[in-house]
């Protein structure tokens, strides 16, 4: 069986806002035109569809666009729920979409519930496991305690006891929005936990044949079986030197696996810049760069005048502006508090904060817990919030 294994679309996006409605216009077209090329029997999409849980109008109406052309090139279509999806909103019509082969998989209770294809060598049980937020599913798991980990494990484990209930010869494949150790994360994913551990272990997925992974924007191989498409365009500088690709899958007949990258179309290069502004004037090495989109990082003793106005005249689509002097003057005081805080998640600052205030005293592991479960709580909250109706 020939599958199209893609993810975190991210419909909606801007680029340090610039829009790429059009570019993910072209990677659709491109999708529709891969499916059809290589005469693929199901398209499996990791989650993140949407940006944001209540995605702009031009975001809705390209997915409508997306779910009839896929429709009508009667390919099955297995979509979840990722981190920055609204389940609830995403899953509206499920039941009804079904009917035309693409399948929608955004509740928790439906883990076990697969969706059953078929070829010649016997059938393929898909199952599309959601993002599953700790707070909010673990009761429906049976779990009084547990992250990341605990739950997708009992997600997990819910899959393979229907397994083992089909056929024999029933090769099992997994879509999960998660993020898995040894995976490589970029700048433009929203984290998934708050201080405590984020990634699961590459081990719950054992007894599966294929897992295809989102939420990581690189592409990536932890296993032959288990795998990330990564985005389809990049969403942040960190990414100027990733390759763009989905996967195309071929799951044998005994549940092996052979896969190949197809590129994505690429709207324009990026190019992350660094050096004095004279030198990245003048260097004609960078020609190459002038129709890119540009991160520019000055290393200049001081900032030189009017940086962002004269870079553009040579690269008039630089979009980020950093300055990190080489040298740093006697008179300049400490750094400031983003540079200090840059690359430290929510816990780590907020204990820095405690720590400011209350000096000579660290914190017990009873006030680390406190924070952690209040920093989740919030996000629980941020989370709940977005599916109330407006």
């Amino acid at each position: 069986m020939r599958l199209l294994h893609t993810s975190d679309w991210h419909l909606g996006r801007s680029f340090h806002r610039e829009s790429l409605h059009e570019a993910q216009r072209a990677f659709l077209d491109h999708l529709v035109a891969v499916v059809r090329a290589e005469r693929v029997d199901a398209v499996l999409v990791a989650g993140d569809v949407y940006d944001r849980a209540l995605p702009g109008l031009e975001a809705v109406a390209l997915f409508d666009q997306a779910l009839h052309r896929l429709a009508e090139l009667g390919v099955p279509t297995v979509f979840i729920s990722g981190n920055h999806d609204s389940a609830r909103r995403l899953g509206v019509g499920a039941g009804l979409i079904e009917r035309a082969g693409i399948h929608l998989r955004t509740d928790p209770d439906g883990c076990a519930t697969p969706v059953l294809l078929a070829d010649e060598h016997g059938p393929v049980a898909v199952y599309g496991l959601p993002y599953l937020e700790p707070l909010l599913v673990r009761e429906r798991f049976g779990l009084e305690r547990g992250g990341h980990a605990a739950v997708l494990g009992a997600a997990l484990d819910r899959v393979r006891a229907d397994l083992a209930t089909r056929g024999p010869g029933t090769r099992a494949v997994v879509l999960a929005h998660a993020f898995v150790t040894g995976g490589a994360p970029s700048d433009s994913e929203r984290d998934i936990a708050v201080g405590g551990v984020a990634s699961v272990p590459a081990s719950l997925f054992d007894g599966v044949h294929y897992a295809a992974l989102g939420h990581l924007h690189g592409a990536q191989t932890l296993a032959p079986h288990l795998r990330y498409s990564g985005s389809p365009l990049a969403y942040s500088f960190s990414e100027a030197r990733q390759r763009k690709t989905m996967w195309l899958v071929d799951l044998a007949g005994d549940g092996s696996v052979a896969a190949e990258r197809i590129d994505c179309p690429v709207p324009r290069p990026l190019a992350c810049l660094r050096g004095r502004l004279e030198q990245l004037l003048a260097d004609p090495a960078l020609a190459e760069h002038e129709d890119s989109w540009v991160q520019a990082t000055l290393t200049d003793p001081s900032r030189p005048g009017e940086p962002m106005e004269r870079l553009r005249r040579r690269f008039p689509h630089t979009l980020q502006l950093l300055f990190e002097p080489d040298e740093t003057p006697a008179a300049d005081g400490p750094a400031s508090y983003a540079a200090r805080v840059r690359g430290r998640d929510e816990l780590a600052v907020t204990e820095g904060f405690v720590r400011h205030v209350r000096p000579g005293s660290e914190l017990a592991p009873a006030e680390r817990d406190w924070l952690r479960t209040g920093l989740e709580q919030v996000r629980t909250d941020q989370e709940l919030r977005a599916e109330l109706p407006r």
